[in-house]
């Protein structure tokens, strides 16, 4: 595969078409710079997406292909739109291109162990992007510690309210994060439930993370039962699902948390309308992955700082690590790293409300 240069040719080719026209839209979108053309030797690496239509995943592939693009190579970024079938043909369009490194963020870790399949018989190497893809001789895994991520999920809550009727909305079934991040929250939760200071009212996993989703349960939930004291929420989208749903029934101030650290999610936060998101350092994670992605497409081995079981082998793994975001440290944190603005986080806070500007 890679010593076919002309086949190289060809992907080089398109890919300098495309950023030529600028007309790739953004659910498919690529990250080049216009000296590929000519250059038969320029690495260039497969991003591909489950989703693009959230603000979290933009930015990973921005920061991603901004470093790759540092780095000498050059990135064609695709998105699935949540469909596994859709995610494995453009990956097999990646492959028979030639990719010299293949980046995968999972829509379903399980059905993506045939990319990861299809793409050592190319003699290409994946790297799973955030999601573990199971079950494979996968070759290497980055992510965060989403253990870690599901703990202070469950402390944030616990911190404001310590016992009573608590529900939990989950992530998607298909992503294994959802799983880690549901073990770490119950690591917390669960000696409360059997001690018997907290009730478990609800219990639920959820399609896509879908924020849609989750006020659709927690409402069918009050619905029946008329109130909650507090809810633990796998990401940002299903806890501003959570808030929708509890604030039309007049719960406002209920305990919630999310991760991502998404800019509603901390405008949320700033108004005292979400308790806590996890920040993950999106940065970090993409220009870490982007290094390793170029390091294996040079055929040098990428640094790694644990390993990660997938069901078939222990997988070379680099996790970083994770911050909880609060009314109290936004400035410290989000605003600080320059992940988010500090107009855009208070927009909705009275200038009179705001802490002041470091």
């Amino acid at each position: 595969m890679k010593g076919v240069i002309l086949q190289k040719a060809i992907l080089l080719f398109l890919v300098s078409v495309v950023f030529v026209s600028g007309c790739v839209s953004q659910d498919s979108g690529t990250g080049t710079t216009d000296n590929t053309q000519g250059n038969e030797d320029m690495i260039v690496i497969g991003f591909s997406l489950s989703d693009l239509r959230v603000e979290r995943w933009q930015r990973d592939r921005d920061f991603f292909t901004e470093k790759a693009e540092e780095l000498g190579a050059s990135v064609i970024a695709v998105s699935a739109d949540l469909d596994a079938d859709i995610q494995e043909s453009q990956a097999e369009n990646l492959i028979l291109q030639g990719v010299d490194a293949l980046v995968i963020v999972a829509h379903d870790g399980e059905k993506a162990a045939s990319i990861v399949e299809k793409a050592h018989e190319a003699g290409i190497q994946v790297i799973a992007y955030d999601r573990l893809i199971k079950n494979c001789d996968l070759d290497y895994y980055i992510s965060f510690d989403n253990v870690k991520v599901g703990e202070y999920e469950a402390k944030g809550v616990l911190d404001v309210v310590s016992e009573g009727d608590f529900a939990y909305l989950g992530g998607s079934l298909t992503d294994n994060n959802a799983f880690l991040v549901k073990e770490g929250s119950f690591n917390l939760l669960q000696p409360k439930i059997d001690s018997g200071e907290i009730n478990l009212v609800l219990d639920v996993f959820n399609d896509g993370w879908k924020s849609e989703e989750a006020y659709r349960q927690l409402k069918a939930y009050l619905e029946e039962n008329g109130t909650v004291d507090a809810v633990v929420c796998a990401n940002d989208g299903t806890a501003m699902g959570a808030i929708q749903a509890l604030e039309e029934f007049n719960l406002s101030g209920i305990p919630v948390s999310g991760q991502d650290a998404s800019l509603g999610a901390c405008q949320m936060i700033a108004e005292g309308r979400q308790t806590i998101s996890v920040y993950k350092p999106l940065m970090s994670i993409a220009e870490k992955a982007a290094e390793m992605a170029v390091a294996i497409a040079k055929g040098e081995t990428a640094e790694t700082n644990q390993e990660v079981d997938n069901g078939e082998i222990e997988v070379p793994s680099y996790l970083l690590d994770v911050r909880m975001v609060t009314r109290d440290n936004l400035m410290s944190t989000v605003i600080a790293d320059g992940f988010h603005s500090y107009e855009d986080v208070y927009q909705n806070v009275p200038e009179s409300e705001r802490p002041e500007r470091n």
